[in-house]
């Protein structure tokens, strides 16, 4: 019988280097698979700006597993509003790119456009302080792309490797279920201070964009900066940016709370009703295009997505416009079901190498086979080209076509009918040479944190930087870690210090900023007015909407010439009245009013109007709903109307007339006030009425 070989012995660790090692290991962050993980800030690249490694099996399986968190709501942009359109260009553009759908001015290319919170679940409302989304799919006749991006131009993270982790943080936190909906909590504090990267976007999400006024007036960016490509062969750099022709507007704060209170839903009606009575909305697709000799004169990286080009430096060339005009038939099937890719490009368009982008090419193919029950969900009305498409992928969940024949490979020839690759008119990327060392490394043209921020910062208004100092103030009051605070103020500080002392000073926290020291030193830009929303606003009163609150013996006359005012200046006037019953008018005529005063709370309106009698002011300055709805109005800055008789009530909540209160005698007082509606809001009289923090 043949002896066993005896087992040799492995070498004991003495107790010391057992713990040692089991205590680094504790303390390590690993894969899913145990594997310590040496970089957890960027991925995997051919040289610092180098493309995205497919092997990087850190950030794919970190992706991969974030992605597969919520199901079957999407985990970001949960709550979103859509509609079909189309989009027509303007004039072909062949100098700067071959995409069909760019070249044909009499074509129209369907659209379905999509809106979204981030941060919120489905069930969320429609007004927390957030980045919306801002999402085009085109059916154009070479295939689907999907223009996916914010209304916000730059992004919180250089790199697609912290994407999970900056969701998670700014998610409610999970071990108490809440904030929903809201950053104004110590995770997404705690992450920000720690990644100075973010502070650009922190400046664009504490201003007033943070809180729109309504779907339709907000612009939209691309975020990244892309490549289009002509029929020579030639690339240019190209930023992507939607203007509302209407005109971009926020609310106040205030404004926000009781509208979230009053109509969750508030956004969403918004688009839908505009939409059903014929006031489409509209934006122009502007360029920002530039080649790699341009690109390489500035001074920033045009790979880093928390950076913009001002449009001082490179004006956008308006090259079409979109327009939305059919709302969805159902909800679910379209709006909920409908899947943006950025991978999802057509031939004269292609990618740059932005670590951001990179990463969001996997993960949004990745979070869609799951969310949607599998590979097929293209095959889904609302994702299917318009165009013909057919190739050799067969089967899986949800297959809802019968492909015929013995072939389902290619090449083959058995069927020569079946479809082959095409050199001629097929995609092709841009011949970009790649060269570089497998590294994990940030590039150091993206170190550069606090320029650009204190660029925003310093080209708002006076009442918009006040707005974003009480913004700061808020959310950070929330924070109940003071390290967390005092490091916050520590950034500001090195954005802009009276930006710092004021969020500061509302806070009661003078003096307690950390001392930190940039990795760049910030530099003063050039402002740019193009940044502030007040400095390129032109008076219009085009898609917004003026509240008209009547009670018994209201002047009929008055009441017609603002509805003329109104409609010839393309606005929408609303009646309000006590109940929503009959109103009669002075001369006994009765009236079905829009809305009651208990259901239209003023915050719905851009601007307001006042029509009573002495007696019925009287009535309604003894009613806490009409008395707030008029001291509303006043307080979150609007234009106002009113009848002489309505001082009464005017008085009653509180209101000393400025110049954007109009007292209503005939029609041409009417005409005053719809010019003084037509600027917006009242913004001198703010600081009258509150203070930051």
């Amino acid at each position: 019988m043949k002896k066993n070989n005896p087992v040799k012995a492995l070498p004991v660790k003495s107790p010391a280097e057992t713990h040692h090692t089991t205590q680094e290991q504790k303390q390590s962050l690993t894969t899913n698979q145990g594997i310590v993980i040496s970089d957890n800030q960027n991925s995997l690249k051919a040289g610092p700006r180098g493309a995205t490694l497919l092997e990087d099996f850190i950030l794919r399986e970190k992706i991969t597993h974030f992605d597969h968190e919520r199901i079957p709501e999407r985990i970001v942009h949960a709550r979103g509003s859509g509609a079909h359109g189309y989009f027509q260009v303007y004039e072909p553009l062949t100098d700067i790119t071959k995409t069909a759908f760019l070249q044909d001015p009499r074509k129209r290319t369907e659209v379905f456009a999509r809106f979204s919170t981030v941060a919120g679940g489905a069930g969320s409302g429609d007004m927390p302080r957030d980045v919306r989304g801002f999402a085009v799919k085109f059916y154009t006749s070479e295939g689907n792309f999907d223009l996916v991006g914010n209304n916000i131009p730059v992004f919180f993270i250089q790199d697609a490797m912290k994407f999970p982790d900056l969701v998670h943080a700014v998610k409610m936190e999970p071990d108490k279920g809440f904030p929903q909906a809201a950053t104004a909590h110590d995770n997404f504090w705690d992450f920000i201070g720690l990644t100075p990267e973010s502070l650009h976007m922190i400046m664009w999400a504490m201003s007033d964009r943070g809180i729109p006024r309504s779907l339709r007036m907000i612009e939209g960016f691309g975020v990244h900066t892309f490549r289009l490509i002509n029929a020579k062969d030639e690339s240019r750099f190209v930023k992507f940016h939607w203007r509302p022709t209407i005109g971009a507007c926020s609310v106040v704060w205030d404004e926000a709370v009781k509208l979230n209170g009053a109509d969750p839903d508030f956004h969403r009606r918004d688009l839908y009703e505009a939409i059903e009575s014929g006031n489409f909305p509209e934006w122009e697709l502007g360029l920002q295009v530039f080649d790699q000799k341009i690109a390489d004169s500035l001074d920033f990286d045009v790979l880093d997505p928390t950076k913009i080009i001002p449009e001082e430096i490179i004006p956008l060339r308006m090259v079409g416009k979109m327009v939305l005009n059919r709302n969805p038939d159902n909800f679910f099937a379209e709006t909920e079901q409908v899947a943006f890719c950025p991978a999802n490009i057509v031939p004269g368009i292609d990618f740059s190498k932005d670590p951001l982008l990179q990463g969001r090419l996997f993960s949004y193919l990745d979070t869609q086979i799951t969310r949607l029950g599998g590979p097929n969900f293209h095959q889904i009305p609302v994702n299917a080209p318009k165009c013909p498409f057919h190739n050799m992928q067969r089967d899986g969940l949800h297959q809802m076509q019968i492909p015929k024949g013995r072939v389902n490979y290619e090449p083959n020839s058995l069927d020569p009918n079946s479809p082959r690759e095409n050199p001629t008119i097929g995609f092709t990327s841009f011949r970009e040479p790649v060269a570089g060392e497998l590294l994990r490394k940030r590039s150091e043209t993206f170190s550069d944190h606090y320029s650009q921020a204190r660029l925003f910062f310093r080209s708002m208004t006076e009442p918009e930087q006040r707005h974003m100092v009480s913004a700061l103030a808020f959310e950070l009051a929330h924070v109940e870690h003071i390290h967390v605070r005092t490091r916050i103020l520590g950034h500001l500080a090195i954005i802009d210090s009276s930006l710092e002392q004021q969020v500061a000073e509302a806070m009661g926290m003078q003096g307690k900023a950390d001392k930190i020291q940039p990795a760049v030193q910030p530099r003063d830009l050039q402002q740019s007015p193009a940044l502030s929303l007040i400095k390129k606003a032109k008076p219009t009163l085009k898609g917004r909407k003026i509240g008209v609150l009547v009670a018994d013996g209201f002047d009929s006359g008055l009441l017609q010439a603002l509805r003329d005012s109104a409609k010839s200046e393309k606005a929408q006037i609303a009646i309000i009245a006590p109940k929503v019953g009959k109103v009669e008018d002075m001369a006994g005529t009765k009236m079905v009013p829009d809305m009651s005063l208990s259901c239209a709370p003023s915050v719905f309106f851009d601007a307001v109007a006042i029509l009573t009698n002495e007696e019925q002011s009287v009535f309604l300055s003894t009613q806490a709903g009409a008395v707030d709805w008029v001291r509303d109005a006043f307080g979150h800055l609007k234009a106002m109307a009113h009848t002489p008789d309505a001082l009464v009530l005017m008085d009653m909540a509180g209101i000393d007339p400025d110049e954007g209160v109009v007292a209503l005698n005939d029609k041409r007082s009417v005409v005053t006030f719809i010019k003084r509606a037509k600027e917006g809001r009242v913004w001198d009289r703010e600081p009258k009425l509150r203070s930051p923090g």
